[in-house]
């Protein structure tokens, strides 16, 4: 059901790979909803995935960008402002990957190099990304910044890794962004803490099945998906959600605020 709740807004959506990624879903609810926007993923991550797909199905234009460099960011956003003609509204960020994790190295061995490469991509990233943003002047006032974080940045999830000091410093730099954003252009910064979700990226984490199977006898609404996590954007890229900002939102099934649930109990007490 569409409620036109973007009509007439314009943006960048980053970190669509394929129907099972949440951004893919986020494309295809901002598109329902009468939004206009421009695709982007790095060069070697548009090779694995189908974003044409998605750019058919919506009407969208395909910028391919590093993330991690100055200039790709600079070039995405100068060429999406004359693709949508004027300034943006909505920014997903949607990107986050770990050497160490697809190499099975431990938490308690790193390799560095690798732990700097995921964090410039899973967090730096959107510091870069905000600043070219900010220093362009090319956000409308009112407009709307998303990232997507998981809560094993506020508690141990073992096999998450260094993917969990990602998603921490992902969730300070929408706090520390977001207040100068708000203060000078009048943009609202904020992540979504979202349940563990099926998506191609997650899947590549040690234990994501147990990840969704605990969270889900945990959750008394159960795992939110991938659509709820498209809805939630979607209405913070709207009008309804203005004075929201530099807020860590979950969208768990509720989740976040629970000690145990009976369904973990019996578990433990077959």
């Amino acid at each position: 059901m569409s409620y036109n709740l973007l009509k007439g807004k314009k943006g960048i959506i980053f970190g669509a790979l394929d129907a099972n990624s949440i951004a893919w879903k986020t494309a295809e609810r901002v598109h329902e909803e009468g939004g206009e926007f421009v695709l982007t993923n790095a060069p070697i991550a548009m090779r694995m995935g189908q974003i044409n797909d998605l750019a058919n199905k919506t009407n969208a234009q395909i910028i391919a960008a590093d993330a991690t460099s100055i200039d790709d960011l600079q070039n995405l956003v100068e060429k999406s402002m004359e693709i949508l003609g004027g300034k943006i509204d909505f920014v997903l960020h949607s990107i986050g990957m770990s050497v160490n994790v697809r190499k099975g190295r431990a938490y308690t061995d790193q390799k560095y190099d690798w732990t700097q490469k995921g964090t410039d991509v899973s967090a730096m990233s959107f510091h870069k990304m905000m600043s070219v943003l900010y220093k362009n002047d090319a956000m409308n006032p009112w407009g709307s910044i998303v990232a997507l974080t998981y809560m094993a940045a506020q508690r141990v999830f073992p096999d998450y890794n260094d993917m969990a000091d990602n998603k921490a410093y992902l969730e300070s730099i929408a706090r520390s962004f977001g207040y100068f954003f708000g203060r000078d252009k009048n943009v609202r910064v904020n992540t979504i803490s979202q349940s563990p979700t099926p998506t191609t990226a997650g899947q590549g984490v040690k234990g994501f099945d147990g990840f969704i199977a605990y969270a889900e006898k945990m959750s008394p609404l159960g795992n939110a998906t991938a659509l709820d996590c498209a809805n939630y954007t979607v209405s913070l890229f709207s009008d309804l959600t203005k004075r929201v900002t530099m807020q860590n939102l979950f969208n768990d099934g509720g989740f976040s605020n629970m000690g145990v649930s009976e369904a973990v109990m019996d578990k433990f007490t077959e």
